[in-house]
């Protein structure tokens, strides 16, 4: 009997053609797509059955004026008739009755609100008041496909505020196209408070920072942004140039050069910048490639002054600044004298205040 099983097991192993790995990968890949394409699809009719039950309640409660009671007595009454669906507790179906009176066009639900989960538009309807700023962030959500706690933290950091607001001279030295869409991709002020330094923090110090928590700095940038180097090497003339961060934008298809400036911004940073991005274009820059980019990150600027440096710049770049941990938090720190202060007074038995 043992020998029949081991018989028949070769006679398996022996009919399995040589492409049976790559069909059945082909087939896993199939199986998994279809897996997250129902996944979608029962989201999206999840989202728009809570979308019509909260369009139930304000039609009702508008009409014949009901008051807030009535959403603990549907909550127990629907808990009962199902009881293995979860979701009608009173608190989801107050969410529901927001977020139909948030989104009162069923098309636009479609379209928008039902292609991200559930509690995505919960955190949404809690965090974003501004209509227009909360559909911005639905698309944003479904083209770069962010987790709850990527939207929630993008929501805390003002991206919608700070997206494009970057002062660059785009407009003048790239085609109107991509000029838009470069713009969009660069933001003020960079949200570095993740690193937490202090502002009187020096150039190395934070560039090496960055490089250790370069995963957070990269959700930062934004989608695209591939690492290539760090004071990335040139020789130029003989001499040797280093590039603070280097970078590749995947979207754009074009290098981006960064240089940080732990000082306010100075107008002599745009030849600088200027020189470099004309050395990775001719050093670095490949056929398919575009021309590169640049972004002067600084601790501050005056508006005026980057107008008047980028005016006739002929190079790509814009000018941003960044902000650390908030200033009021830093002033609730110890400081290391009062620290070490403390330290004495504990072992010489007196009360540390």
């Amino acid at each position: 009997m043992k020998r029949d099983k081991g018989e028949r097991a070769k006679r398996a192993v022996e009919v399995v053609p040589l492409n049976y790995a790559r069909l059945l990968e082909d087939i896993k890949e199939r199986v998994r797509s279809a897996r997250v394409r129902a996944g979608l699809a029962v989201n999206r009719e999840l989202v728009l059955l809570y979308w019509q039950i909260g369009r139930r309640i304000l039609q009702v409660q508008d009409r014949a004026g009901w008051g807030a009671r009535v959403i603990d007595r549907l909550s127990e009454d629907l808990g009962r008739a199902f009881p293995d669906m979860r979701g009608f507790s009173t608190r989801n179906l107050k969410y529901m009755r927001a977020f139909a009176e948030a989104w009162p066009d069923e098309a636009i639900v479609q379209q928008l609100a039902a292609q991200i989960p559930w509690f995505h538009n919960c955190v949404l309807l809690d965090q974003v008041r501004e209509p227009t700023k909360r559909e911005w962030y639905v698309r944003a959500t479904i083209e770069h496909g962010w987790s709850r706690n990527v939207l929630v933290h993008q929501i805390e950091s003002d991206l919608y505020g700070r997206k494009g607001k970057a002062l660059t001279n785009f407009e003048q030295t790239l085609p109107a196209p991509q000029s838009e869409l470069a713009g969009q991709v660069l933001k003020d002020p960079y949200n570095l408070d993740f690193l937490g330094l202090s502002e009187d923090v020096a150039e190395r110090e934070l560039e090496r920072s960055l490089l250790a928590h370069l995963e957070r700095f990269l959700l930062e940038l934004g989608v695209g942004f591939a690492f290539v180097g760090r004071q990335y090497h040139l020789a130029v003339g003989g001499q040797d140039y280093y590039i603070d961060l280097l970078f590749y934008h995947l979207r754009l298809h074009r290098y981006v050069v960064i240089e940080l400036k732990t000082e306010e911004f100075k107008p002599e940073f745009v030849g600088k910048m200027g020189f470099y991005l004309a050395a990775v274009d001719d050093n670095l820059r490949q056929k398919p490639d575009e021309p590169s980019v640049g972004i002067i990150l600084c601790k501050s600027r005056k508006q005026v002054v980057v107008e008047y440096a980028l005016r006739y710049a002929d190079k790509p770049m814009g000018v941003a600044t960044y902000r650390l941990a908030p200033q009021p938090l830093r002033k609730e720190l110890p400081t290391p004298e009062m620290l070490r202060k403390a330290l004495t007074e504990v072992k010489d038995g007196s009360p540390a205040v």
